[in-house]
């Protein structure tokens, strides 16, 4: 006998990631509020905060997102580090051992987050999937 089964129907195993227009959104408001809240509790003159608080909220990000949207997360926070939590404010420049490093870190934090999301969702997806349940009796 043929039984047909809808595939799609019931919990899914793997969640799916966030849109990533909605995740470079996020991104952006993030990194605009984390150094404009750093600017006014610890000043422009220390960047290190600023890069460690948007690595911390790149990897978060990247923990809902798709692979392909760390890039573009890494270049919003990276944008606001660079335009922001630097004097001139305001001001776009390229120093290229300091923003070289910058982006690097901040592309490390997302793809980190991503694939540690990735594969705690697989793991635990497997968990379920396999468990054994004893066999009913009649």
């Amino acid at each position: 006998m043929i039984q047909w089964v809808i595939l799609g129907t019931g919990p899914r195993p793997v969640p799916q990631p966030v849109a990533t227009p909605l995740v470079w959104a996020t991104a952006f408001g993030g990194a605009m509020a984390l150094v404009g809240v750093l600017n006014a509790l610890v000043g422009t003159d220390r960047p290190g905060w600023a890069l460690g608080a948007l690595s911390v909220l790149s990897a978060l990000l990247g923990a809902y997102a798709r692979f392909t949207a760390a890039p573009g997360t890494a270049a919003l926070c990276w944008l606001f580090l660079n335009g922001f939590a630097i004097p001139p404010a305001g001001v776009l420049t390229w120093t290229n051992p300091r923003d070289a490093f910058w982006l690097t870190c901040l592309l490390t934090a997302a793809l980190t987050g991503t694939a540690l999301a990735r594969l705690l969702q697989a793991r635990a997806a497997y968990r379920r999937l396999t468990t054994e349940h004893p066999p009913l009796k009649d």
